[in-house]
């Protein structure tokens, strides 16, 4: 599996987006699917005619009930070839959890060793770390 990164608008055709979002405290905020034991960051498919942004803030809802204060656009990347984009968010408000796929969510400090996807959530979760700690001085 190769993972690479690039700056916002370099791809297109996205597929995928992946929301690393903080909540108020400034933890983590990860999901875990109600098929599988494993955690891992918000997202899912771009929908036919539905922009990377509009994704990201329907994935968000769907897999949080969070409704962002802050959503932003951070890196592109791929996946074997796979356009997809990465987002940052911060929590605005919480709803209760939708009744659609995911069973839970939790806030964490560090990523758990048990992540559906631990070859790229990792790097992705670092990406935004960087970029959230680089975007407070700007």
């Amino acid at each position: 599996m190769r993972v690479r990164l690039f700056d916002v608008g370099s791809l297109s055709d996205h597929v995928l987006v992946v929301i690393v979002t903080f909540d108020q405290d400034g933890r983590l905020v990860l999901c875990r699917h109600r098929d599988r034991t494993t955690w891992e960051t918000p997202g899912g498919h771009v929908e036919p005619g539905e922009s990377p942004e509009a994704a990201a803030e329907r994935e968000l809802f769907e897999e949080t009930g969070i409704l962002a204060r802050r959503l932003v656009a951070v890196a592109d990347y791929s996946v074997d070839d796979v356009a997809e984009r990465l987002f940052v968010a911060e929590e605005g408000s919480r709803s209760p959890l939708p009744d659609f796929e995911i069973a839970e969510t939790i806030a964490v400090d560090e990523l758990p060793e048990n992540l559906t996807y631990p070859e790229i959530a990792p790097i992705l979760v670092r990406t935004a770390i960087e970029w959230r700690a680089g975007s407070r001085g700007s």
